[in-house]
């Protein structure tokens, strides 16, 4: 698959990830948060393996012998990102969540280069901090100096961990994703995020009322766990084995750029500032893409 190619696919998944924002407030309107991420990860899950089946590829192969990676990739890269992320903005705001995921592409950076021993190239690191100061413009509508007065609160340590559990998971999709198809590993590690997630829900003693889900509500779950997983998880695992974690992880910061322009369609019209950190982002994206000197000449 051509460089090009997979640069889509990622900004794709970025995109649906940014779509989330928008609609999973009407999901949360209508049910508890746990049983949300349960049913969005179920619902995905069902998908992948309908693909999977009409792709006729061979699962089961590949579940008897890469069960346990699913697992890890699973409970990391699904049910430890999503609960933390979820308690999270219960003690948070949303605006502080945003900046604490914006650092995710540096510790995935990081990570990738102790654990894998990535080389980062010297555009990579420039990319880094233009992006993240374009993120900050977008979450802060302009208003830096609001950074000063942001206090850390028990929220925003587990933000941090959620952050932290998606860093590990693109740095160990990146070494130890099995050698089968994207599709095939993507829907492995959806069913064990999917089981541990409706596992925890159950056992958590929120209550399930189906029927309080609305037709928006129901909708916007819908194209969550199509758009927001299915797609959203294949194409960034795709990107991560093209490019690898670090390079991939700074499409992350596309994510609060496309909620930003996507809030238009309930009214929040962005600011000029705001519009301005989206294309800081989208600087330090671009910088991040272009390919090395020695790769041109080559």
């Amino acid at each position: 698959m051509q460089n090009s190619n997979t640069y889509l696919l990622v900004t794709i998944a970025a995109f649906f990830w940014g779509a989330n924002f928008l609609l999973g407030g009407y999901v949360i309107h209508d049910l508890p948060p746990l049983w949300a991420a349960a049913l969005r990860f179920l619902l995905g899950a069902a998908l992948m393996f309908a693909i999977v089946g009409v792709k006729r590829e061979r699962m089961l192969p590949a579940l008897r012998q890469h069960g346990a990676t699913y697992a890890l990739l699973g409970v990391v890269g699904i049910v430890g990102f999503n609960l933390f992320f979820f308690y999270a903005l219960r003690y948070t705001s949303a605006n502080n969540a945003a900046l604490i995921m914006a650092t995710n592409p540096l510790l995935t950076t990081l990570l990738a280069a102790a654990m894998l021993g990535e080389r980062v190239s010297l555009r990579h690191w420039l990319a880094l901090p233009i992006a993240l100061a374009g993120v900050a413009v977008v979450v802060t509508h302009g208003k830096l100096h609001d950074l000063l007065a942001m206090q850390l609160s028990h929220g925003d340590v587990l933000m941090l961990c959620a952050d932290i559990f998606w860093a590990l998971y693109n740095v160990l999709c990146r070494r130890y994703m099995p050698p089968a198809s994207p599709l095939v590993n993507t829907t492995g590690i959806m069913a064990v995020g999917a089981l541990v997630l409706f596992a925890v829900a159950l056992g958590s003693g929120a209550h399930l009322d189906l029927g309080a889900l609305g037709m928006k509500a129901g909708l916007s779950l819908t194209i969550m766990a199509a758009g927001g997983t299915v797609l959203a998880y294949l194409f960034w695992s795709i990107g991560i084995a093209k490019f690898g974690a670090a390079r991939t992880a700074i499409f992350l910061n596309l994510v609060p750029v496309f909620a930003m322009l996507l809030g238009v369609l309930v009214d929040d019209i962005p600011t000029a500032a705001q519009l301005i950190g989206g294309l800081l982002v989208l600087a330090g994206v671009t910088v991040s893409m272009l390919p090395s000197r020695k790769a041109a000449v080559v």
